[in-house]
């Protein structure tokens, strides 16, 4: 293989999509479970989602299809995974190359790989980055999250997807975080075990409920929980206050210790200030979060030169929540 993997990335029309699949082209596609269902089988993967960072900014729309086009490249290997089979996907990664992977929110295999992909045999010797597949948040209660698998026409709620690209010698994939907060001055909180819902936690070691803590301490739930995992930062984000317990967006590890993050008074700002100008432009894949879109108001409003899904999660190697994550491919 001697010809340069490059990665295109545009908004198209359904008929134009359609025409790029039946052409056998390697896509991956985000749009709408509409217009997902649409579309014919072929060398694609996708997810539904109707939020999404485009070239004039941020924008939601259950019309847009956004398209990555995977060119110069040998033919990807295309797998659905369940919850049983996800723990395999670093294994069936190329050597030299890179795997992006869509997961729905909400179902076994996203609590699967959530909980569990920094364990997984060969995680993070090949490249991985990908996002939670979701649904518009006037449907939450209503709708499931969809992926595709385009080699059967299938959409389903209960299967990841993933497209395993192998890179020429002379190339090869940088996976890059964006995460704006750190760690806050606030107290210590640690969890007794793994898990997207929580009750009970300790407090700079003090037992309580996580509930009353929150409410009674007026915490802005805007702001993730933030742990230090080997000098990365890793938010945790919160859904839902209950009455006796918190559901979280990520999963709480066992005995790790987090901090609710500081506050940010200008995420658009903030954010193209982190970013490294000239890697984002050759940026091959990205997505962000929805909840970056919602808390920062970022509808209408441009995050450097990256452009893609806004997503319920964001994948580079393991889960994240409340990142941008992007991919660059880059020459040995």
């Amino acid at each position: 293989m001697s010809e340069k993997v490059s990665i295109e990335s545009q908004t198209l029309d359904i008929d134009s999509v359609k025409e790029k699949i039946e052409a056998g082209d390697f896509l991956m596609i985000a749009a709408d479970e509409n217009i997902l269902s649409q579309l014919p089988s072929g060398n694609w993967i996708g997810g539904s989602i109707p939020y999404f960072m485009a070239d004039d900014g941020g924008v939601v729309s259950r019309d847009i299809i956004y398209v990555h086009t995977i060119k110069g490249c040998a033919q990807p290997r295309i797998t659905p995974y369940d919850a049983n089979s996800i723990s395999r996907i670093a294994q069936d990664a190329p050597d030299n190359g890179f795997t992006i992977t869509i997961l729905p929110a909400g179902s076994d295999v996203h609590a699967e790989y959530s909980q569990n992909a920094p364990s997984y045999p060969n995680m993070f010797f090949s490249p991985i980055v990908g996002w939670i597949a979701g649904v518009h948040l006037d449907d939450v209660a209503s709708a499931q999250a969809k992926t595709v698998f385009g080699p059967g026409g299938m959409l389903m709620a209960d299967k990841a997807v993933a497209m395993h690209v192998t890179l020429p010698e002379s190339q090869f994939a940088n996976v890059h975080i964006v995460n704006l907060f750190e760690q806050g001055q606030g107290p210590k909180i640690s969890f007794p075990e793994t898990s997207f819902k929580v009750g009970n936690c300790q407090v700079d070691g003090v037992d309580m409920n996580f509930t009353d803590y929150l409410n009674d301490n007026n915490i802005d739930t805007r702001l993730p929980l933030v742990a230090d995992y080997n000098g990365i930062n890793v938010n945790v984000s919160v859904q839902n206050v209950n009455s006796g317990d918190v559901d979280l967006y990520a999963p709480v590890f066992g005995d790790v210790q987090y901090q609710f993050a500081s506050p940010i008074t200008d995420y658009v700002s903030e954010f193209n200030k982190a970013i490294d100008a000239e890697e984002s432009n050759n940026s091959a894949f990205s997505c962000n979060c929805i909840l970056n879109f919602l808390y920062s108001e970022l509808e209408g409003k441009k995050t450097g030169a990256l452009t893609g899904p806004i997503a319920f999660g964001e994948v580079a190697y393991q889960l994240l929540n409340q990142t941008l994550v992007y991919m660059t491919l880059e020459n040995q």
